[in-house]
């Protein structure tokens, strides 16, 4: 079934919904920084998620997740690439599919390059100062503030933010249709629920390194 056209697209939307889920908890925790004490909630929200051995386990779920979302991504993409090897007589353009839908691996590669990015120079560092003993942390607050002071830093961020916004425009109203919901009135209603959720988060977390780089927290 999981080899299947349908049974990745199945995947793809199972591991899309909960890595929306953990999008949530991630903008919440990045939220902390615009509390203007110095760091103080935001680094207490880290310790917890860096200090919890549950939140441990569970972060082994969520790189499991990401790689299963990626692989799978991928593999569609060629999929479909075979498929669209004779293109059509007449080019559709908008009216078959959004520019956006039909760019979703281009957007996946994108957020992929900004994740190996935030990644290297957030979760790594810690992780290896920290190990896996639960021991003593980097003070994450203070390394944003250096990171984002590097102008290219924040416009890759942005760019990735950006990239977060179409992937999430798409991902979530089909993550709902590969799932099997079709009535048109809640179709509607998800569209319009993920484009403010897309809106709302990606903001969130490009507001983050462009607030800290121009000192307006």
């Amino acid at each position: 079934m999981f080899t299947s056209s349908v049974g990745k697209k199945l995947v793809m939307g199972l591991t899309g919904l909960f890595l929306i889920t953990f999008l949530v908890i991630h903008a919440g925790i990045n939220a902390c920084i615009w509390a203007n004490d110095g760091g103080e909630m935001f680094n207490k929200a880290a310790h917890f998620m860096g200090s919890s051995v549950v939140i441990r386990i569970l972060e082994i779920g969520l790189m499991a997740g990401f790689l299963i979302h990626i692989i799978q991504g991928i593999s569609l993409e060629i999929q479909n690439r075979r498929k669209r090897a004779i293109g059509y007589a007449v080019k559709l353009g908008n009216r078959g599919s959004k520019w956006y839908s039909r760019s979703m691996g281009l957007l996946g590669t994108l957020i992929l390059l900004f994740l190996i990015i935030h990644l290297s120079q957030f979760w790594v560092p810690n992780r290896s100062h920290q190990g896996w003993l639960l021991g003593e942390e980097l003070n994450l607050y203070d390394r944003m503030e250096s990171t984002f002071k590097q102008p290219w830093v924040v416009l890759v961020y942005v760019l990735g933010c950006i990239s977060l916004f179409w992937h999430l425009v798409h991902g979530f109203q089909s993550a709902f249709r590969t799932l099997g919901v079709s009535n048109h009135r809640y179709l509607k209603m998800i569209n319009n629920t993920g484009i403010g959720f897309s809106l709302i988060v990606s903001l969130a977390f490009a507001m983050m390194p462009v607030s800290m780089h121009f000192n307006w927290i």
